[in-house]
């Protein structure tokens, strides 16, 4: 049976239990996967707002005047980066590894999500501090909805690395543990996804 259920949870090892234990995690893991992919849906119409807004600039400051491309890079390597030590912790929650491992990855994914959110609101505050605010015309509306709305998923996340490293010491790694931090993998993973859309499509695309 362990070795039926290690092909049904590729990403995680639950160890020797029981196989209802194994039906919940596939049931959990599969509500959550529609969960994100209702969230893409989300993006996606956000990106479509934007995309019909890209001229409505009403006079005002457009992409070339606002966007700093050495930012928007900086801020793209630090979630990519992101994304790598969530890995890291997922490989060292699967293979069991020693548990300061697990602390140290999800500790670096929380830093490095704090420095992107910071990164970002330092972006926000010159935009404002030179007049592009999201009054000022439809594009700049659509583009900080859309970037805000990423930018709050990512402070979920963070609140979320907080909570699992608390329930880690608490608990230990025991399985529903383990399917939290599954999932918050996920999560996190498409946030870098979208961000990855967000550079090429409105960071790149506006300097074209």
């Amino acid at each position: 049976m362990s070795s039926v259920t290690q092909h049904r949870h590729p990403g995680i090892n639950l160890g020797h239990t029981d196989p209802e234990t194994h039906r919940q995690a596939e049931e959990t893991l599969f509500g959550f996967w529609v969960f994100l992919m209702s969230d893409l849906v989300l993006f996606a119409l956000l990106f479509a707002t934007y995309a019909s807004m890209i001229g409505a600039t009403d006079g005002g400051p457009g992409p070339r005047d606002v966007f700093e491309l050495s930012s928007a890079a900086l801020e793209t390597g630090v979630l990519l980066l992101s994304s790598l030590t969530m890995g890291m912790a997922s490989i060292a929650m699967k293979y069991e590894e020693p548990p300061h491992r697990l602390y140290g990855w999800l500790a670096a994914t929380l830093v490095l999500g704090l420095v992107f959110l910071g990164l970002e609101a330092r972006d926000f505050v010159k935009m404002a501090s030179e007049g592009a605010t999201l009054q000022r015309s439809g594009w700049l509306s659509s583009f900080c909805a859309l970037v805000s709305t990423h930018g709050l998923h990512v402070t979920a996340g963070c609140v979320w690395l907080v909570l699992s490293i608390i329930q880690l010491a608490v608990f230990g790694l025991r399985s529903e543990v383990k399917l939290r931090i599954m999932r918050l993998a996920l999560f996190w993973h498409l946030l870098d996804v979208v961000w990855i859309f967000i550079f090429s499509v409105v960071y790149l695309g506006g300097l074209a």
